[in-house]
């Protein structure tokens, strides 16, 4: 399993939009991987999680082509994962997609809403792009992978955030952003699984923080207890992504945090194998 890490930012980006602080100031001046684009994951080339306001740059500048991408796995609504309207440049007269070239967007229902908003649902598109709703604890198949979806500890008030199990091709990623720490009953269905890749929300760095989203901390706990309770072993490869502009996420910086847990700290472009 190949994955491409497009974007690794939080939901300002860094440097963020209209900030001046040290840390964005830092980062413009070094350039390089230290500029992160909002997050999104490519998964051998035909899987995509989440579509951010940063998806054309992924395009341009990365690794990705969106011609070839059959499934699109939202884990939630926000705005720096889910930017529904470019989805119609799928179509005539943006794109001439060939008969059979659907693309399968998967999300919740407040997902649909903004997805069926952007116009995205009328009948002229359904032939080349078909939405499915999903709900936690409930898997489905996505080509040749089965997709389990897990209740996040992310704006429980307003929506159902999902983080995914994707299995394909004899191993088991975990896609954990984002969340805080994970809710008992995503525990409990994990236990089913050996985890081949662990990628956690860090978006608070080295503040230990586990409420909505987490820091390194607090991903070294669910490290602990994934291993505690089998799901992961030695061989597991853990990753850190989804980093605030707060927490100056320079990328050096950034590696030397996460080796302290035995984590990797991504850049936007990164491909690591499990």
């Amino acid at each position: 399993m190949k994955i491409t890490f497009n974007g690794t930012a939080a939901a300002e980006g860094f440097p963020a939009l209209f900030c001046e602080c040290e840390h964005c100031q830092k980062a413009r001046e070094l350039g390089g991987k230290n500029i992160r684009t909002r997050s999104s994951c490519l998964i051998d080339e035909e899987y995509l999680i989440d579509f951010p306001p940063d998806v054309y740059m992924h395009v341009l500048h990365g690794k990705l082509r969106l011609s070839s991408v059959k499934h699109l796995i939202i884990t939630h609504s926000h705005s720096d994962h889910f930017q529904p309207y470019e989805l119609n440049m799928k179509l005539k007269p943006f794109a001439y997609p060939k008969e059979g070239e659907e693309l399968y967007v998967y999300g919740n229902d407040r997902v649909y809403e903004k997805y069926k908003q952007a116009g995205c649902d009328s009948e002229e598109r359904k032939e080349f792009l078909k939405y499915v709703h999903v709900y936690p604890r409930k898997a489905f198949k996505a080509g040749e992978a089965e997709v389990l979806p897990l209740k996040a500890d992310h704006d429980n008030e307003n929506e159902i955030c999902h983080i995914y199990v994707i299995s394909l091709r004899g191993k088991n990623l975990l896609y954990g952003h984002d969340t805080g720490y994970f809710p008992e009953e995503t525990w409990e269905a994990l236990k089913e699984f050996k985890l081949d890749g662990v990628i956690l929300d860090c978006t608070f760095g080295g503040v230990d923080w586990d409420k909505g989203h987490m820091g390194i901390e607090a991903n070294a706990r669910v490290k602990e207890r994934l291993i505690k309770q089998g799901s992961a072993d030695e061989n597991t490869i853990f990753i850190a992504t989804h980093f605030s502009h707060n927490i100056r996420p320079l990328y050096e910086d950034m590696v030397q945090l996460a080796q302290k847990h035995g984590f990797i700290a991504t850049y936007d472009g990164m491909v690591i194998e499990i």
